[in-house]
């Protein structure tokens, strides 16, 4: 099984997280930022990799510290999962509409984290959640996860719908990527013998 659980405990943030590459999609989310919860269960359901994240964060100062914690810890948990990534795909692309958005997400599992991110959102608020924290959170899981990954926003008017699409995309893309390839079974996708 390709599972992993981590735990990360700071000052600011308690973080549990588990996953399992080879789910259905199930979520179990609850950071007490409801938007955010929301679109980690799109990160879920449409990567078919099952999520399961509690956090305790300082939300009484903001929402920044719990997002990025969330990422840095589920970036690490996708690295544990994978383990040595012999037979897997590796990459993963991935075009998303939803209704007036469209977002385009492109990843390579490298082990060399880079974010490219050309996202405008129209507004700073999606109700109380801060757009700005979309990035903060993709930032922490390329790092973490060891993901070259690549979003950029095609078009879009409505904040909400520009974020879900983001997410959605990657998941898309992250769900390709991790999937094992029968052609490639036991064998590492690379041609310098490591990732």
């Amino acid at each position: 099984m390709r599972t992993a659980e981590i735990h990360r405990t700071t000052a600011e943030t308690e973080i549990a997280v588990t996953v399992n590459l080879d789910g259905t999609g199930a979520y179990d989310n609850h950071t007490g930022v409801g938007f955010f919860d929301h679109m980690l269960d799109q990160l879920a359901r449409h990567s078919l990799i099952d999520i399961t994240v509690k956090a305790d964060g300082d939300l009484h100062i903001d929402d920044h510290h719990t997002v990025e914690d969330c990422g840095i810890a589920l970036g690490q948990a996708l690295v544990k999962a994978l383990g040595d990534k012999k037979g897997i795909r590796r990459y993963g692309h991935f075009n998303l509409a939803m209704d007036d958005a469209q977002v385009a997400s492109a990843l390579d599992l490298s082990a060399r984290p880079f974010l490219v991110w050309n996202v405008a959102f129209p507004t700073q608020k999606i109700g109380s959640f801060d757009t700005e924290l979309v990035r903060e959170f993709f930032q922490a899981l390329a790092t973490h996860g060891g993901i070259t990954l690549h979003v950029d926003l095609v078009h879009g008017v409505n904040s909400h719908h520009i974020a879900e699409a983001a997410y959605k995309s990657v998941a898309r893309a992250l769900r390709q990527a991790v999937e094992p390839d029968p052609r490639m079974a036991g064998v590492l996708p690379s041609t310098k013998g490591a990732l």
